[in-house]
């Protein structure tokens, strides 16, 4: 058990009998009333969002997750299929558990998955991957970096604003969690 004042962003909580994921909190002490924390939370069931007001006093159990590197294998059109990378055991998990990871899933890539009591919870992504372009309009010879994008469709079917000097082929950077066009990959 902690204090609500060390809830901290990516801690996962039970609250309530769910999971939670704390995404934002807030220490707030108004004038002469008591302090409180404010937090942003993700029903880790659901994914919907939901704020709740901690006084500073309260007790809040925290979630003891473990996470596995495992490594992805294949898509079967229903389940997105794992491998752990220590002890080859596969699962699989549903495009619903995934989320938007899965448009960041490539053959070999390896995540962490996060398990709760032995059970597949989340997966955790980089902060940027590597995908390649297959299909955008042509590049423009002499085009410098400016405001103007284009639409390209990876190698994934994520479809991402690049800068019009991109070609199909090219492998680019891009940050999973916007999924934003960050540079070209080496």
């Amino acid at each position: 058990m902690i204090t609500a004042t060390q809830l901290r962003p990516g801690m996962v909580i039970k609250f309530n009998n769910e999971l939670y994921s704390i995404f934002k909190t807030e220490h707030r002490t108004p004038g002469n009333l008591r302090g409180f924390v404010q937090a942003k939370m993700r029903r880790l069931a659901n994914g919907a969002m939901t704020e709740h007001r901690f006084s500073s006093e309260d007790r809040v159990e925290r979630a003891i997750m473990d996470d596995h590197e495992m490594e992805f294998l294949y898509d079967d059109g229903e389940s997105f299929h794992f491998m752990n990378t220590e002890t080859f055991e596969q699962i699989h998990l549903s495009r619903e558990l995934l989320g938007e990871a899965v448009h960041y899933l490539t053959p070999q890539f390896k995540v962490n998955v996060v398990f709760y009591e032995g059970k597949p919870l989340s997966v955790e992504l980089p902060p940027t991957v590597d995908l390649t372009v297959v299909e955008t309009e042509p590049s423009l010879k002499g085009a410098t970096v400016s405001n103007v994008t284009k639409p390209a469709k990876l190698e994934t079917g994520l479809v991402v604003q690049v800068p019009p000097f991109i070609s199909e082929g090219e492998r680019i950077r891009v940050n999973t969690a916007d999924a934003s066009y960050q540079e070209r990959a080496g």
